[in-house]
């Protein structure tokens, strides 16, 4: 049979590529998606019945007989495999197409176990999705690598155990349902511990001059003046932010700490003198271009300038490779291909001129300490680049914004430097026996430098954006040379005059916290991760409740110091960085066939004699007593401590009984050993770690006492009113006087009828109002509600008022909801008629408008709108439904991402819900039992003992039918 009758079948992971590699490959290729992973370990629940109390039953791993996985289809991907069987048996021979890494050599390994093709198999990689790059990959075809099969394999059992072993401490000690991973842990770890290095800080004050020069050539006009910053007095260097220690001491030694009086003293000085030029320094200055992006640095700057989400910039990256604009995005390679630097160079010189390229091209040699793969760089799709606005009306958004940048970061990486001069100038200034700090100066010398750029190079095309710490790291002292401003032109000796001089004072500032981009970069540099995981494990931390936000900064929950304490503790050598980073040397090892994976897995987690080293299951059994209480307290200081509890952190402070807790001062009655009484109170998750000082724990705690805050007195009554955090959430109340029984009045008689007694106005706090900073204004307008909006026509009077379910008007028996809980102190009376105008809706709410129209679905050819349903924002076509993820903005989600949310849920198929086991048992017991009613109680029992065996029968058949579908799908 020749190659043109052959039939192909070619398997890809994700159906937005099918559409575009087949139009490439033509006739003779059937294209389909397997939709990612099509197998997976089961958990323990999912086993069949046999197999539960065997050797896979913990883990679906038998760790006794060569860690032997046990894997099962996934119950979403039972239709997908049929279909692929279905295609196979009229294909001549199988091409798996999954991406060229270790996740997708597995993939392609598991759908050949799967399939059981019986024609030749072979593996087509490629890393751009372009016509030519298609063609070569079906034409220049490998077996599969079953060593890169056998690192993905290891690793999915190492995180199996590591999980498996490890979860069940955190539930027993920490909280239930909490997760450990060998990854994820270990990154929480970096962000709890930047979080105590802040909890830790203290602030340094210190002070500088800052003064303005004028050449005394050019004192008529201010177009020569400068600023220079003072940088010595008699010698001796002036502190900086970099000179204080986190302890706010000042750590380096001869440095002159400059306060407030003396920083004066010396402006004023300065100011009313004159300085000479003693030094003036010029240099060349030459800035290389960045290396094209890798995965890691990708993120980083999607993070910096497009302000992405490690998750959301691969997701985006994603697309713009399976669309065919960019390489493959999962790479740590920084090299380019041949075609691709030529590419570049010719683009680069044709947009800005042939001295713009350097003689040779530029190559990236970046020493990974674990490279994974082979991969270019990411870079534009092709062997010639397209140019941003010759995509401009392919892409939108997000889209276009991600291949502007790669193709900027690609362009600029082979072009020229940007070359200039850095001038530097030292100024000395009599002050004539000035007290500061310390000691009587007699000369201040100021310091200015400015970096002037005579050639752009790489500039003209990109620069790379900075971080928070490297722009803090830089100082103030630095930022001036980082702009591109002229000095005058200055020689030795000249004089200058002083415009302007003035203190100048700052403050330490503590660590900054991570960014995703800059945690990511930390990750890469500990060896931590692999460029496929790195947006998963950050998206983890989040997800699973360790790691929140505030702005762009990663904050931990008190949840995650708990945790990080317990594995620091007791499995220190998991969470430790260096051994996580050998981990991921040795899966590299067993990826290029140095190590074996069994060996590997054993020492893991059986342990080394040969090296005394403990493995997994001795760290697991050897634990000995922890103690849950300790674990999950982080002391404050002066008596306070948090603690995390079952249901949350609190504050907490325990003082003896008859001790006065705000004044410490002891009872005179009272019994040194009755045991302590705690007052606790409850943080909420906007109040960050480093800010739960003592203090503010004493502050939450007086808030959360039984007495509440009071707040002032009402002016008509003089009650107090109060702020208390109550049952059901943070409320403001007013307390009645205490109303003394009168002289002389009987005991009211046994079963009496007890007089009704006033109770007191109560009103719950709007969202977003804070317990600890409410006032009385406002306490006041809330006590008001409910509130007469007005009458109608016919007299009816409407109210508004704050119920369970939200504001809402009430006119009768007729009730409307508002909008907002600031409406009901806002809401008019003709707003309130209009809503009574509309008619009201019964039962099912009208349909709401959608949130954004995408336009029409390439494959329905429907349109598709954005829609707010009960569970959340989703995308629909009118036939199919797909809910946004977290990283996905009603108001920003783009049309392709829309179009990809309905192909994946497509792929997936139609949701089927489970049959109970039980159910068809059940209608039969309703059916015998109804027909029963009319026989005797004989014949009921009868009846019942027939059906409880047809029960047993069919549970038996149901479960014997389940565990072979199970062992035939494996």
């Amino acid at each position: 049979m020749s190659n043109t009758q052959l039939r192909r079948l070619v398997i890809v992971e994700s159906p937005t590529k099918v559409k575009s590699i087949a139009g490439y490959l033509g006739e003779g290729y059937d294209v389909e998606a397997s939709v990612g992973h099509i197998r997976d370990l089961p958990t323990p629940s999912e086993l069949p019945a046999d197999m539960k109390k065997g050797p896979y039953g913990r883990f679906a791993v038998d760790v006794d007989h060569g860690f032997d996985p046990y894997y099962v289809v996934d119950a979403d991907k039972k239709k997908k495999v049929a279909e692929l069987k279905r295609l196979l048996k009229s294909a001549d021979e199988l091409l798996l197409a999954t991406d060229e890494d270790r996740e997708g050599e597995a993939i392609a390994w598991h759908l050949k176990e799967v399939l059981k093709p019986t024609v030749p198999v072979r593996r087509m990689v490629f890393n751009e999705i372009t016509k030519d790059a298609i063609l070569r990959a079906a034409e220049n075809t490998r077996d599969l690598d079953t060593r890169l099969v056998d690192a993905q394999e290891t690793r999915r059992i190492l995180d199996r155990l590591y999980g498996y072993e490890v979860s069940p401490v955190l539930w027993r000690k920490v909280r239930q349902g909490l997760s450990a991973g060998r990854v994820q842990s270990v990154a929480t770890r970096i962000v709890v511990e930047r979080e105590r290095e802040r909890m830790a800080f203290r602030v340094a004050s210190y002070w500088d001059v800052q003064a303005r020069f004028v050449p005394q050539a050019h004192a008529e006009g201010d177009a020569a003046e400068f600023t220079a910053r003072l940088s010595s007095l008699d010698g001796a260097r002036v502190a900086t932010g970099r000179d204080f220690a986190d302890d706010g001491t000042l750590r380096t030694a001869g440095a002159l700490h400059l306060d407030e009086a003396g920083a004066s003293a010396v402006a004023t000085a300065v100011a009313a003198g004159s300085g000479t030029v003693t030094e003036v320094s010029e240099k060349p200055y030459t800035r290389r271009p960045s290396a094209p992006f890798t995965t890691s640095t990708l993120q980083q700057e999607a993070s910096r300038k497009l302000r992405l989400s490690s998750r959301n910039a691969m997701r985006v990256a994603q697309r713009l490779y399976e669309n065919g604009y960019i390489t493959y995005m999962r790479t740590d390679s920084t090299t380019l291909s041949r075609s691709a630097l030529d590419a570049a160079r010719n683009q680069a010189r044709d947009m800005y001129g042939e001295q713009y390229v350097p003689e040779s091209p530029r190559r990236y040699e970046k020493k990974v300490k674990n490279a994974q793969e082979a991969h270019e760089a990411i870079r534009p799709a092709g062997d010639r680049f397209r140019t941003p606005a010759q995509v401009a009306g392919e892409l939108r958004g997000e889209d276009f914004a991600m291949y502007e940048l790669i193709w900027k970061r690609t362009i600029a990486s082979q072009m020229a430097d940007a070359r200039g001069s850095t001038a530097s100038v030292r100024i000395a200034v009599p002050l004539g026996g000035v007290p500061a700090g310390g000691t009587t100066a007699q000369t201040a010398e100021f310091s200015a430098s400015g970096t002037v750029i005579t050639f752009r190079g790489f500039l003209a095309a990109y620069e790379e954006g900075r971080d928070e710490e490297e722009t803090a790291a830089r100082g103030a002292a630095n930022a001036a040379r980082e702009a591109d401003r002229r000095l005058p032109k200055l020689s030795e000796r000249d004089p200058l005059g002083v415009a302007q001089a003035e203190a100048d004072g700052h403050e330490t500032s503590p660590p900054p916290r991570y960014t995703e981009a800059t945690l990511v970069k930390a990750m890469e540099e500990l060896g931590i991760g692999r460029p496929s995981t790195y947006a998963a494990t950050v998206a983890t931390i989040q997800d699973r409740g360790y790691v929140g936000t505030r702005g762009n900064a990663l904050v931990p929950r008190w949840l995650a110091f708990a945790v990080t304490r317990l594995l620091e503790e007791h499995f220190p050598r998991l969470v430790d960085y260096q051994f996580t980073a050998r981990m991921e040397e040795d899966l590299d090892e067993i990826a290029s066939g140095d190590v074996a994976r069994v060996d590997w897995l054993r020492r893991f987690y059986f342990g080394d004699e040969a090296r005394s080293a403990q493995g997994l299951r001795q760290l697991v059994d050897d634990l000995g007593e922890i103690d849950a209480r300790e674990i999950s307290t982080i002391p404050l200081g002066d008596g306070m401590v948090v603690r995390v509890g079952r249901y949350g952190p609190y504050v907490e402070e325990v003082t003896p009984a008859g001790v006065d807790p705000a004044t410490g001062e002891v009872a005179p009655d009272a019994d040194p050993q009755t045991p302590a009484t705690p007052r606790r109170a409850t943080i909420n998750d906007d109040i960050a770690p480093d800010e739960m000082t003592a203090a503010k724990a004493r502050e939450l705690l007086e808030v959360a006492s039984d007495d509440g805050r009071v707040l002032g007195q009402e002016p008509s009554t003089g009650r107090d009113i109060v702020a208390k955090a109550g049952r059901y959430g943070p409320y403001v109340t007013e307390l009645l006087p205490e109303e003394p029984a009168p002289e002389g009045a009987a005991a009211p008689k046994r079963g009496a009828k007890k007089a009704a007694k006033a109770k007191p106005r109560t009103a719950s706090l709007f969202t977003g109002m804070d317990l600890a900073t409410i006032d009385l204004d406002t306490a006041l307008r809330l006590l008001s509600l409910p509130r007469v909006v007005g009458t109608d026509a016919e007299g009816v009077e409407i109210t508004a008022q704050n119920g369970r379910y939200g504001p809402y008007l009430k006119k009768g028996t007729d009730s409307r909801s508002l909008s907002s809980e600031q409406q009901l102190f806002d809401i008019t009376l003709d707003e309130a008629l209009a809503i009574y105008a509309q008619p009201k809706q019964r039962g099912r709410a009208a349909a709401k408008p959608p949130l954004a129209e995408l336009g029409t679905d390439p494959v329905s050819e429907r349109p598709v709108v954005v829609k707010d349903g009960r569970f959340g924002p989703y995308v629909t076509d009118g036939e199919t439904n797909a809910t946004l993820r977290r990283d996905d903005d009603p108001s920003t989600i783009t049309a392709e991402r829309g179009y990809e949310l309905l192909a994946e849920k497509r792929a997936k198929g139609p949701t089927t819900r489970k049959r109970a086991a039980g159910t068809k048992t059940a209608a039969k017991k309703t059916t015998t039992k109804k027909a029963a009613t009319k026989k005797t109680t004989s014949k009921k029992a009868a009846a019942s003992g027939a059906t409880k065996t047809a029960a047993r029968k069919t549970s038996k058949s149901s479960t014997t039918a389940t565990t072979a579908t199970t062992s035939s799908g494996t």
